[in-house]
């Protein structure tokens, strides 16, 4: 017998085809304006390169690549590469349209993944790509619901869960639910503050 779902917990559910262009829509909204993107994507036609980054992001590596879970339709997504799946394939393909989209800003994102890179975790773990709610579905709790399958899944494996935001207002959250600052960086070529986080298994 299939136990009720209780109303006040928002449902959780694998992403489906039906669930993309909401789910795209969402990335591409929470995106627009946040101080990582901003940096280095070009700012010319901002929000239209924001949405077909996010939009590879997730039709062309998460999901094929790791685990995306969406809640409300789409509204709230959080996509997380994990384990023994390398999607080093689809980065190198998609690597010139990443470039293009990049535009006059790709020296500055080039600076950026090597200013990160000596931060980002050695060992085997789940590692959070990206987690959106649109503006009008925040405050009901799906931001965190949407986080929680890859978290329990992660800590079940026993591996780390990792992440980085450059909003500073994202770092009392995640430590909500129970990440820890690994590093705090200033980005070169005058980029945003970015922290590193990570939450360790039980």
């Amino acid at each position: 017998m299939s136990t009720p779902h209780d109303p006040r917990t928002p449902a959780v559910r694998p992403l489906t085809d039906a669930d993309v262009p909401t789910a795209v829509d969402t990335l591409a909204r929470a995106f627009a304006d946040y101080p990582f993107t901003r940096h280095v994507i070009a700012a010319d036609g901002h929000q239209e390169r924001v949405r077909r980054f996010q939009e590879l992001c997730l039709t062309r590596i998460g999901r094929e690549y790791g685990r995306v879970w969406v809640a409300d339709g789409g509204r709230a997504v959080a996509v997380w590469a994990v384990p023994g799946q390398d999607p080093s394939p689809a980065f190198a393909a998609l690597a010139p349209v990443f470039a293009e989209l990049s535009g006059d800003r790709a020296a500055a994102y080039a600076s950026a993944e090597e200013a990160l890179a000596p931060h980002r975790p050695q060992e085997p773990g789940w590692f959070l790509e990206t987690v959106a709610t649109a503006p009008e579905a925040q405050g009901r709790g799906l931001g965190s619901a949407v986080l929680r399958p890859g978290l329990r899944e992660a800590g079940e494996a026993g591996l780390p869960a990792f992440l980085e935001t450059s909003d500073e207002r994202n770092v009392t959250f995640y430590e909500r639910l129970g990440f820890r600052v690994t590093a705090d960086v200033r980005l070169p070529d005058d980029g945003p503050r970015t922290w590193c986080l990570r939450k360790d298994p039980r």
